[in-house]
């Protein structure tokens, strides 16, 4: 019959190791969710420039393609949201979606490219490129911090 605290000995190794293996998942799995992010951002951009020419959404064929990329963009940024942390993966597909918008505008309504857009979307990018390198680092440090308590709690 084993103890109380082996028992606890025990459960706690075998949690460790379940959070370990959770996090190294996670962080293989991690590239699969920012995939999923940019994949996301496309629906993104085609919902709002759909938007535009659905004339208030009086025109069929534009409505509909309306309607689709939104449901798609929220199905496809829910699986992004299973690997990425959900204020991270919002603001960089709200970000990607913003500066993909304007850009497009430019091209297919001729709205106008000013220097200020130009300087906004260096900020939104390089936001979104610290965002997705502190969520690397974070997840390392998770990595690290639960091998850490597996090696512990066999100790």
């Amino acid at each position: 019959m084993s103890s109380p605290s082996s028992t606890a000995t025990t459960a706690s190794t075998a949690a460790s190791a379940s959070a370990s293996a959770s996090t190294v998942k996670d962080k293989g799995k991690q590239n699969v969710g920012w995939a999923w992010l940019l994949f996301s951002s496309l629906f993104e951009i085609t919902f709002a420039l759909s938007t535009e020419a659905t004339h208030a959404f009086t025109r069929l064929g534009p409505s509909l393609l309306t309607a689709a990329a939104a449901a798609c963009g929220i199905y496809t940024l829910s699986r992004a949201l299973r690997y990425v942390d959900v204020g991270v993966g919002y603001t960089v597909w709200a970000g990607i979606g913003g500066v993909g918008t304007v850009v497009f505008g430019t091209l297919l309504y001729d709205e106008p490219m000013t220097i200020w857009k130009v300087i906004a979307f260096v900020l939104i990018i390089g936001g979104g490129t610290a965002l997705r390198i502190t969520d690397g680092l974070a997840t390392e440090k998770a990595a690290k911090a639960a091998k850490a308590d597996a090696e512990r709690a066999t100790v």
